[in-house]
């Protein structure tokens, strides 16, 4: 396992696909056990590095994971199965915004590490498949440190793409529904808590 991990990490770099950072993962990994996490459903798989971190993280946990990229969602298909993990982790091939979950299903914990611009969509479309206390955690939150620099930065893609970012953490901070606390972890993590308490 620890192999295929580091064989993962070195693919990322080569290939200049975004992984998560190891505290960060760690952070999330320590979240699930100490909270009894059963369920994860996960948006971005990339190439399947958090998403069979998190799985390995407790024997009783499952992982959905949804990637709308052909060539990253058939990495990940190929390092789940390198790692045994098919059986834990579900990958989906589909963008996330378009995808039309069963109403049925509920998740302890989901995870947002997808196309940053669209956090607030993310967080807006599948809070409602959360369990009763269950968590939202969104990766990236300081972006390389951009993140309330906007108004010192050129108008372009980056500029828009960080008011985004801020736009999300603005969201969060409103949002009367959860309970957000904001980590200086890794790229930075927000852990959202759902105050409902019971269907």
């Amino acid at each position: 396992m620890k192999e295929h991990i580091l064989e993962m990490e070195k693919y990322a770099i080569e290939n200049n696909v975004p992984i998560i950072e190891k505290k960060s993962i760690a952070f999330i990994m320590r979240y699930i056990k100490d909270h009894n996490v059963k369920s994860v459903l996960e948006i971005g798989s990339a190439i399947g590095y958090s998403a069979i971190l998190m799985a390995s993280s407790d024997k009783d946990v499952v992982v959905t994971t949804i990637e709308r990229d052909e060539t990253r969602y058939m990495e990940c298909l190929k390092n789940v199965k390198k790692c045994g993990l098919e059986k834990k982790i579900n990958v989906v091939y589909q963008d996330a915004l378009e995808l039309n979950l069963s109403e049925e299903l509920r998740y302890d914990l989901i995870f947002i590490d997808a196309a940053k611009g669209q956090y607030t969509k993310f967080f807006e479309k599948y809070k409602n498949f959360l369990n009763p206390g269950g968590v939202i955690i969104t990766d990236n939150l300081k972006f390389h440190g951009y993140v309330g620099e906007s108004s010192k930065l050129d108008k372009g893609n980056l500029k828009s793409l960080v008011e985004k970012i801020e736009g999300y953490i603005a969201f969060l901070k409103n949002n009367e529904e959860f309970d957000t606390v904001f980590k200086d972890i890794g790229d930075g993590l927000s852990i959202s808590t759902w105050k409902k308490d019971e269907k």
